[in-house]
């Protein structure tokens, strides 16, 4: 008898175990893995976040019952959660698996306030199962701004750094206007929105407060994507542009200028300006003029792309590239050819370009860093004066003056790994560009220290 009853003491056993480890933990020592808090970087009023996430993790071997899923502020909060694919404000009574996760998405849009910088806002997730609470911080960083969606500036008009400004869909300075931008003034461009200059485009940054151009994604990771931005253009009607201290990051071609000058001044001046991340051309110019002293144009596609001519001077300026984690270096850092398309044809037009205590630069990707390249039958001088720059050939159609040629400028750090690039040389007193250059009218270096009295460093920087 007792042998017969034996499988069904067995199998009872089975089925009663397995019952109670499928079944729901109740110990009010059950295990949750959550995140402590959810951080968004700065949200610009009505505009909207990205939506973040983060999962609750059931640390246990059996199913754990969630009795509630609460946004604290509920519907007037300005989060909004969607748990495990239903947007609520609350949900009640969620199972999940033993040893297995539910997703909790959070965004976050901030109504317009008063504050011209920016204010913190807060709110909480509360978690409670088996008689315990959990909270899961949400903040965000908001600020108001001016937005500006599909804009034409007419007449003289001045934009300063009280509110930044969002431009979305694209603005337009109109042929006979022009914009000046204050000093410290920050324009955030969205992914649809070009800086187009018809008219006139002033940028009076100063040392201490320089002017930003950047893309509206201030979120991790798209704060530092380039082509978050299409770019500033000067089109075949803009003159005079003038730029000082101002940093032009993150753009597909940062700054184009197209076309030959309506006056004798150079299309665009431009002086102690930053260029970074651009994913095409940093810098290009198409049959134009450009006058560009003591700036860094750095980590781009192309760091300076000259096509179809003109007429160009740089002084003192450092141009380099680096492989990042967005942008592979594949391209020199300068090309120059007197041909280009114009108009959706191909150009020739004279050039005239000269390159003076200049640094051209880059990682092991690329041998030669600086192209010239004569295609046409006019005039033609590209002049490398007091300049550093890497090549296994030497530029052709090019005249040299005490140049030195692949000799590693001893930059202050590169660090591809922590995204450092920090293109001065003040810790290498034996760099090889440094009491190297050639006297000019610049005193002052790109961080507006003074250039050496005797014979000045080449590069945007000068070494203390």
């Amino acid at each position: 008898m007792l042998k017969n009853l034996l499988p069904f003491f067995l199998v009872s056993a089975i089925l009663f175990f397995s019952c109670k480890k499928d079944g729901f933990i109740t110990s009010p020592d059950a295990r949750i893995n959550i995140a402590d808090t959810i951080k968004f970087d700065t949200v610009f009023t009505t505009a909207g976040s990205v939506t973040r996430s983060f999962k609750i993790f059931n640390d246990n071997d059996q199913r754990l019952l969630i009795s509630t899923i609460k946004l604290m502020g509920g519907n007037t909060s300005p989060f909004k959660i969607n748990i495990n694919g239903m947007p609520a404000d609350e949900i009640r009574d969620l199972e999940i698996a033993s040893n297995d996760s539910i997703y909790v998405f959070v965004k976050v849009t901030i109504n317009p306030s008063s504050a011209n910088l920016p204010f913190i806002i807060r709110d909480s997730i509360l978690i409670n199962y088996n008689g315990n609470t959990r909270f899961v911080q949400l903040e965000a960083f908001g600020q108001n701004a001016n937005f500006l969606r599909n804009t034409i500036v007419s007449g003289s008009v001045n934009w300063n750094k009280t509110l930044p400004y969002v431009i979305l869909g694209s603005i337009l300075i109109d042929t006979a206007a022009t914009l000046t931008i204050d000093a410290g003034t920050k324009i955030y461009m969205h992914a649809d929105a070009p800086f187009i200059v018809d008219g006139t485009l002033l940028l009076n940054g100063t040392k201490n407060n320089k002017i930003i151009f950047t893309g509206d994604r201030l979120d991790e990771p798209y704060r530092n994507f380039p082509a978050s931005w299409p770019g500033i253009y000067l089109r075949n009607r803009s003159r005079n542009n003038f730029f000082i201290y101002a940093e032009i990051k993150n753009a597909y071609q940062a700054v184009v200028v197209l076309g030959p000058t309506l006056n004798a001044n150079p299309k665009l001046k431009m002086q102690q300006v930053i260029i970074d991340n651009a994913f095409d051309a940093g810098l290009l110019c198409v049959n134009s003029s450009a006058d560009i002293n003591n700036s860094l144009i750095s980590n781009c596609g192309t760091n300076i792309l000259v096509q179809a001519g003109g007429n160009y001077s740089f002084t003192h300026c450092t141009v380099a590239s680096y492989s990042t984690r967005y942008l592979l270096h594949s391209k020199p850092v300068l090309s120059v050819s007197d041909e280009g398309f114009v108009n959706g044809n191909l150009f020739y037009s004279s050039l005239n370009a000269s390159f003076k205590n200049c640094i051209f630069w880059g990682d092991n990707n690329v041998n030669n860093e600086v192209v010239v390249n004569k295609k046409g039958t006019n005039p033609f001088i590209v002049t490398f004066d007091y300049s550093l720059y890497k090549a296994m050939n030497d530029p052709a159609n090019s005249i040299f003056n005490a140049v030195i040629k692949n000799a590693d400028p001893l930059f202050d750090s590169i660090d591809l790994n922590k995204n450092i690039f920090d293109f001065r040389i003040t810790k290498n007193p034996q760099a090889p560009g440094v009491n190297k250059g050639v006297v000019t009218m610049f005193t002052k270096d790109l961080d507006d220290n003074p250039r050496n009295i005797g014979i000045p460093d080449m590069g945007s920087y000068e070494k203390p």
